[in-house]
């Protein structure tokens, strides 16, 4: 899968809880409530990383990490095409910019 294919099934699952949110609540979530489930799954995701790192228990960690990462990543490509962002193009960017910089500062 690249990058469009999976924008794309993330954005067919927020149709999916878009239609159950409808049902259940009368309404969807807002960006903001999106953000706040982002900061819960960020906060699980830490505590998984402790488990990985073994310094918390935590029962088959290592698929629970990845699931959880998957959630981080739904999110993120979720907010960003609310919010108007290329995600892709960003990251293109932004990473480059990155290592530039951190290149230049090894005086490469």
């Amino acid at each position: 899968m690249n990058f469009s294919d999976l924008q794309k099934s993330a954005l067919q699952l927020n149709e999916l809880y878009e239609q159950l949110e409808q049902a259940r609540y009368g309404r969807v979530w807002t960006t903001q409530e999106l953000a706040l489930g982002f900061m819960g799954d960020v906060g699980d995701l830490a505590k998984l990383i402790q488990a990985h790192a073994g310094v918390r228990d935590i029962d088959d960690c290592k698929a629970k990490l990845g699931h959880e990462l998957s959630d981080c990543l739904w999110s993120i490509m979720v907010l960003a095409h609310k919010c108007g962002v290329d995600l892709e193009a960003e990251f293109v960017r932004n990473t480059r910019e990155i290592a530039a910089h951190v290149s230049s500062e090894l005086g490469k």
